[in-house]
């Protein structure tokens, strides 16, 4: 195998890693330019994974498990929304809830459905997203670089991986061309001045979240019925504070989040190719390492080796409306 071919492999492999990150880094940037901490990402992308594989596994849909797996994030959503917009309470203190929450639910509703350690059943083929093969694919494979690139890159993904690229120029439309996006903004900068324009504070905060839970419930469906066959105990493996870091790299803003996923994933992907490989001058790379790359890089992001990042005005602060 060529270098070449190496390199579309491992960016092929990163686009595959990256899909969860970009979604749930899309959906902590909504729920965080409006004012509200979402750090239950981590917990959310478990429940809905969760939902998924079940619900999948009992109906042999994928699509019945990914609207599971969007309603289990939008009513977690809720009631993280509930906890801190609602009775103004501690937004780090309900989403770290959640995490825990969602950690021991899942495993022990997994392990009194399907008795297998909290893991669900593997799922048919009917019941995951299979890869599509884009028009042409086959045709232009053997086209030196630009058939690679087109059949091997861009082609053969499942549906969920092209939503999640997508999904990053559509919630820039949404934030920066769109009244929704303006007032979802300006709740977040200043939520007095748009309670004064007769604008719902609440409202806006609660429709903010319910973004955030529908993408991260896209996420969730990712991992246990595309990119995996079933679920895992604790399978997002802290890939929703990998997340958050991104979206605090990208300065809450969605291409500069999305390329800071696409890093995360090419570590994440390169990870996995790395294992074993004798690198020149270094030697066999140890696995442990290798694995604790992605995660290194997030603690050196979110302790300002990227720079100072200013979040919105009034992130964690709950509205209090002057009378």
């Amino acid at each position: 195998m060529d270098n070449f071919q190496m390199v579309v492999l491992l960016l092929d492999a990163t686009m595959r890693t990256s899909t969860p990150l970009i979604l749930a880094a899309l959906a902590g940037m909504f729920s965080e330019r409006a004012g509200t901490i979402n750090l239950a990402l981590e917990g959310m992308m478990l429940g809905g994974a969760f939902s998924a594989a079940c619900v999948a596994y009992y109906t042999d849909s994928h699509w019945l498990g990914l609207g599971a797996a969007v309603l289990t994030t939008m009513a977690l959503s809720l009631l993280h929304g509930f906890a801190c917009i609602t009775h103004k309470g501690n937004q780090v203190v309900s989403g770290m809830a959640i995490n825990i929450l969602m950690s021991g639910l899942t495993a022990l509703v997994g392990i009194a459905l399907f008795a297998q350690g909290g893991k669900t059943p593997a799922l048919d083929h009917d019941a995951r997203f299979q890869p599509i093969t884009l028009p042409g694919a086959d045709a232009v494979a053997n086209v030196p670089v630009l058939g690679s690139l087109y059949s091997e890159l861009i082609s053969g993904h499942n549906i969920l991986v092209y939503v999640a690229f997508l999904a990053v120029p559509a919630s820039w439309w949404v934030l920066y061309r769109t009244r929704f996006g303006l007032r979802l903004r300006a709740v977040g900068e200043n939520p007095g001045a748009v309670d004064t324009a007769g604008i719902s504070v609440v409202a806006m905060r609660y429709r903010s979240v319910l973004c955030s839970g529908f993408l991260v419930g896209i996420s969730g469906a990712y991992l246990s019925t595309a990119q995996g066959a079933s679920f895992l105990q604790d399978m997002t493996a802290g890939k929703g504070y990998i997340a958050l870091a991104a979206m605090v790299f990208g300065k809450w803003r969605p291409f500069p989040a999305m390329f800071a996923c696409i890093l995360f994933g090419f570590l994440d992907a390169a990870a996995t190719r790395l294992q074993g490989v004798s690198l020149p001058g270094i030697g066999e790379v140890p696995v442990q390492l290798v694995q604790a790359l992605p995660y290194i890089l997030t603690v050196i992001l979110l302790a300002g080796f990227i720079g100072r990042a200013v979040a919105p005005k009034s992130l964690g602060r709950p509205y209090v409306k002057e009378r």
